[in-house]
């Protein structure tokens, strides 16, 4: 793949008034894209249309008017779903065959930062080819249709209520959630109207925080970054579990009524103990290098092949693609379930975990028993620029010492940080003071030195 200046692995992300991350350059992705994508849909089809989608920030405001100029001069109508999930943006796009379908979100950032990431007419992340065609239109002069062939805008008025409705049709339809008491937490983000109404509709008593948002305080002390706030309602509640999804709700963090948190692996666990309990069968999981070595250990005893796919969503849903495989995800909390979904969606994966709970009867603890988590030791140090890290001996035989001593017990991960010069440094093992050892042989090798 070629080196792209602008799109990341999700999209463009960058603070509000930067280089990319500002009306001007709105416009011009605007048009930009819409030239490209008005290639990929047939003529008989008539006019393409897009659908864009935004989080609560302050910001979205603005990108997507400029979005909607640039791509209204391109020749392409616009649908306008205002603040909803990301994920609401992927099903939308696919339930109204649209082109495409844009997403303004920076996720779980501070709302001074925002992002423009594209769904393709499947639900999925646009492909690389297409984002790079759309890079190199970018830099071409701005134009304009004839006044006939100028894209219409115009709102989608039931937006939320399609995305509920599709949400809680993934619940099967002979349980309900009668009984249950759930605080769900939005993180004053995009599911602010649309959460709390998903689990209320199944017949949860539920109690909403973060569903406030005022443009500026979008994951603040609240979401799944910030699960403490969860936690501390769900015991001030007496609920039996908590949902914390983060700003543009693709992201899942569970409570349960101890005030115990589950990450991205125990949930995902939790959901593929569900299906074979339902008797399903469950061929292969991809992870990602940062998946806890429990979860592959569990995994091989289990009988299920596991993989490891580079951190990122995008990258975890290409490898259950290639491989056919229905279930992976993040210990950060992206879960992809390809039988509900095309993409990771923080709502659907919590109603997965609840089917689980619900058909067997055990509590999330009970669910997720049987996966010892391995404890975890992580160092950052410093990387010079340029340094070929990978071919450094003494890093290499002090990895080799640790992974011996390990004995299969756990593992080792080297890798750079994609954002800071740091090398992350990380041990798993099934006891902490071994992981904790083995840190320290690996940290206490000069990167300075040959």
């Amino acid at each position: 793949m070629s080196q792209r200046k602008y799109f990341g692995t999700d999209g463009v992300r960058g603070e509000v008034g930067g280089a990319t991350i500002n009306a001007e350059f709105a416009l011009r992705l605007g048009y930009a894209a819409g030239r490209v994508l008005s290639r990929l849909s047939p003529p008989e089809r008539g006019r393409p249309a897009v659908l864009i989608g935004k989080d609560t920030r302050i910001s979205g405001y603005m990108l997507e008017s400029a979005l909607e100029a640039g791509l209204s001069a391109a020749g392409i109508d616009v649908l306008l779903a205002g603040p909803i999930p990301t994920p609401a943006i992927a099903y939308l796009t696919r339930a109204l065959r649209l082109v495409a379908g844009i997403v303004i979100s920076a996720s779980h950032n501070p709302y001074q930062d925002n992002g423009i990431k594209f769904f393709s007419a499947q639900g999925m992340k646009l492909p690389d080819e297409i984002e790079e065609q759309i890079e190199a239109a970018i830099s071409e002069p701005l134009g304009c249709v004839g006044s006939e062939a100028l894209g219409r805008a115009r709102r989608v008025d039931d937006a939320a209520g399609r995305y509920i409705e599709f949400c809680k049709s993934t619940f099967p339809n002979e349980l309900d959630l009668s009984g249950m008491k759930i605080v769900v937490d939005a993180a004053h983000g995009a599911a602010y109207n649309v959460a709390p109404h998903v689990f209320r509709e199944l017949g949860a008593d539920v109690y909403a925080i973060g569903c406030q948002p005022d443009g500026f305080n979008i994951n603040e002390g609240v979401g799944a970054l910030h699960p403490e706030a969860l936690a501390a309602e769900v015991q001030a509640r007496g609920a039996d579990i908590g949902i914390a999804l983060d700003g543009d709700a693709d992201r899942l963090q569970v409570v349960d009524g101890s005030g115990r948190l589950y990450n991205g692996d125990e949930l995902l666990y939790a959901i593929v103990r569900g299906r074979i309990d339902d008797g399903q069968r469950v061929e292969g999981v991809v992870g990602t290098l940062m998946t806890n070595f429990g979860f592959e250990k569990r995994m091989g005893d289990m009988g299920i092949s596991f993989e490891r796919a580079k951190v990122g969503d995008r990258y975890v849903l290409e490898a259950m693609l290639e491989r056919g495989w229905l279930y992976g995800g993040e210990s950060s909390g992206h879960l992809i379930c390809l039988d509900c979904h095309t993409t990771g969606d923080g709502i659907i994966a919590a109603l997965q975990v609840l089917t689980a709970l619900r058909r067997s009867g055990r509590t999330l603890a009970e669910q997720v028993a049987e996966l010892k988590m391995y404890p975890q030791k992580m160092v950052n140090v410093p990387l010079a620029p340029g340094m070929r890290w990978q071919d450094h001996a003494g890093l290499a035989r002090a990895r080799a010492a640790v992974e011996d001593q390990l004995a299969g017990r756990g593992r080792v991960l080297i890798r750079a940080s994609g954002t800071e010069p740091k090398l992350r440094l990380m041990v798993e093992a099934e006891d902490a003071a071994l992981a904790e050892r083995g840190v320290r042989q690996l940290v206490a090798v000069d990167l300075a030195k040959a």
